[in-house]
C-alpha cells in the first residue's frame, strides 16, 4: 500500500523492535470504602496478578481483528451491562500474547453504545484474584459508591443517565490505576446525541498503550516500572498494533466517515490525522453543539474523546494515523480504503 509513503511503520503487520526490561512489581489498591478518587490509597506490593497466566500456551491463543463498527443502538431506552473483570492472556498482534486484565475478556473491552439520557444498569463481577473496580467518564455519580473496588467473587452495581453526548473512556480505577489502565482494563462508552447525527458510516477507534516486560510462559507480562518510564513497546488502535493495515476499515465513494475517537492512554496523547483527508467536522465536546470545520489533526487527550468526521469524495488508501509518527511507528496506525 504505497499511500503511506513517510507514514508507513514498515511493512504490513510488522511490529516496531522493541526494548527489553525487567518486569515490575506494582502496589495494588486495597477495598477502600472511603476513597473519592482514582489514586485510591495503596498498600502492599505484588506482583501482578496477570502473572498466574504463565501456564497458558501462547500458541493456543487466537489472533482476532477487533471489530471497529460502531454497534447500533438498544432499543427501550435502558441498556443492561453485566460484566465481568477477568484475568485472561490476549493476543495483540501474530508474535505477541499478552498476560492481561480485562473487561469481559478482551482488550479493550466492548463497544457501549448508548442515547443522551438513557439508564445504564450496570453490574460488574470480579472474577480474578485481585481487586478491581470501574469508572465510566460519562457518569455523573459518586464515585465512592459506585467505583468502588471489589474482591474476587464480589460485584458491583450502579445506574446511571449520560447526560451529555459524546466519546468517553471507561476504565478500571483501583489503584494504582496506571497499572490497571495499562493491563488491558480499558474501552470506550459512546453516547450519542438524542437528534440523531447526520447519516455516516461510523466506527470506534481507542488508542492505547503497551509496556511489556519480557516473554515469559509464552506470554509477556505488563510492566509497571516501564509504565512509569512512559516509553511504551507498542501502540494500539482498538488493542492490536498495525491491525487496520493488514485488514482495513473499508467503506465506499460518497460514504460519509464518522470516527469515534477515545485515548485511553494510560499516558500519551493521540494526535489524530487521516493523511490525504481533511475533517470536515470536528466536535471538540458533546455533539452535536457547533463544530470545528477544517480541521487537519487534533489533539485527543489520555482520558479523553473527540468526533471526526469526513465525506470520502475519492477512492484511494488513506492512512488514519497518531501524527506524533514515533507512535504510529509503534502501531498506531491503520487505513481507511474507499472503494469505489
Amino acid at each position: 500500500m504505497g499511500a503511506l509513503g513517510a507514514c508507513s511503520p514498515g511493512r504490513k503487520g510488522e511490529l516496531a523492535d522493541t526494548a527489553k526490561a525487567a518486569s515490575g512489581t506494582a502496589p495494588l489498591g486495597t477495598l477502600n470504602s472511603n476513597s473519592k478518587l482514582d489514586s485510591a490509597v495503596v498498600t502492599d506490593e505484588h506482583t501482578m496478578a496477570a502473572a498466574t497466566l504463565d501456564s497458558v500456551n501462547a500458541s493456543q491463543v487466537a489472533f482476532h481483528r477487533y471489530d471497529p463498527a460502531l454497534p447500533p443502538l438498544a432499543a427501550g431506552g435502558t441498556v443492561r451491562l453485566n460484566w465481568r473483570a477477568q484475568a485472561a492472556p490476549v493476543r495483540i498482534s501474530p508474535d505477541v500474547v499478552v498476560a492481561a486484565w480485562t473487561f469481559e475478556g478482551d482488550i479493550p473491552g466492548p463497544i457501549v453504545h448508548v442515547r443522551e439520557g438513557d439508564t445504564v444498569e450496570f453490574t460488574l463481577t470480579n472474577e480474578d484474584a485481585v481487586p478491581h473496580s470501574m469508572d465510566f467518564h460519562a457518569a455523573q455519580i459518586d464515585p465512592k459508591v459506585a467505583f468502588r473496588s471489589v474482591a474476587k467473587g464480589q460485584s458491583v452495581s450502579f445506574t446511571f443517565k449520560p447526560r451529555f453526548a459524546g466519546a468517553f473512556m471507561y476504565h478500571c480505577g483501583t489503584a494504582p490505576v496506571l497499572m490497571h489502565i495499562g493491563s488491558g482494563m480499558y474501552g470506550a462508552i459512546i453516547v450519542s446525541p438524542r437528534a440523531p447525527l447526520p447519516a455516516a458510516k461510523e466506527f470506534v477507534l481507542v488508542q492505547s498503550e503497551f509496556y511489556l516486560a519480557p516473554a515469559a510462559g509464552g506470554t509477556r507480562q505488563f510492566d509497571y516500572k516501564k509504565m512509569l518510564g512512559t516509553q511504551p513497546d507498542y501502540m494500539a488502535f482498538n488493542g492490536r498494533p498495525n491491525q487496520y493495515i493488514a485488514q482495513p476499515i473499508r467503506v465506499k465513494v460518497g460514504d460519509r466517515v464518522r470516527f469515534w475517537v477515545v485515548n485511553c492512554g494510560p499516558t500519551h496523547p493521540c494526535h489524530f490525522h487521516v493523511v490525504g483527508e481533511q475533517f470536515d467536522t470536528m466536535y471538540l465536546g458533546a455533539p452535536p453543539g457547533t463544530p470545528i470545520r477544517g480541521v487537519q489533526t487534533w489533539d485527543v487527550p489520555a482520558g479523553g474523546g473527540m468526533v471526526f468526521e469526513l465525506q470520502c469524495d475519492v477512492p484511494g488508501e488513506f492512512p488514519f494515523v497518531n501524527h506524533g509518527f514515533g507512535h504510529a511507528q509503534k502501531g498506531a496506525i491503520g487505513f481507511l480504503v474507499v472503494e469505489e
